[in-house]
C-alpha cells in the first residue's frame, strides 16, 4: 500500500552521491549547499551502494568510496532494503520506461519512493526522473 507522500524525508541517488565528493563536478555546489541546509531525512534505496561505491572508486578512488561508507555508518545517509516487492515493481518501471534504458537503480529509487510515500528525489538525473511518473501518475519533485 502507497502511502500519503510526505516532504521531510528525500531520496538520494548516486548522481548526487558523487557530486557531494567531487569539487570538480558541475553539480557539486549546489549539491553541497542543499544537503547542509536540508534538515530531514535523506534515505538511499541499498541498491546505490554497490553502485555509488564502484564509482567514487573508479573515478575518485579509494578514499571517497572510504567516506561515502563512513557517511552510511554514521547515518547522514539512511539506507532503506529493497524488497522483493520493490525489485517486482522495478521490473514493472524497466518494461514501462524501456525505450529510457533507466536501470535498476533508478528503477528501484522509483519503488522506494512509491513505498514510503516520497516525492522527492535529490539527483543530477533529469533525463530520466523527470518523465517517470509514480504508479498514480504524479511527477517526482527533483531537487536541488
Amino acid at each position: 500500500m502507497v502511502q500519503a507522500f510526505q516532504s521531510n524525508r528525500i531520496i538520494i541517488d548516486t548522481g548526487i552521491i558523487i557530486a557531494l565528493a567531487d569539487q570538480g563536478d558541475a553539480w557539486h555546489q549546489r549539491s553541497f549547499n542543499f544537503i547542509c541546509d536540508y534538515n530531514g531525512k535523506v534515505i538511499a534505496p541499498s541498491t546505490i551502494i554497490p553502485e555509488a561505491c564502484y564509482m567514487l572508486q573508479t573515478y575518485l578512488g579509494q578514499s571517497a568510496e572510504m567516506a561515502f561508507l563512513e557517511s552510511v555508518i554514521h547515518r547522514e545517509i539512511s539506507v532503506e532494503t529493497v524488497t522483493v516487492e520493490d525489485l517486482g515493481r522495478s521490473l514493472e518501471i524497466l518494461k514501462d520506461y524501456s525505450d529510457l534504458n533507466i536501470g535498476l537503480v533508478d528503477a528501484s529509487i522509483v519503488a522506494l519512493a512509491e513505498r514510503l510515500g516520497i516525492s522527492q528525489i535529490i539527483t543530477t538525473d533529469r533525463r530520466h526522473f523527470s518523465v517517470i511518473r509514480t504508479k498514480r501518475g504524479a511527477p517526482f519533485e527533483l531537487l536541488p
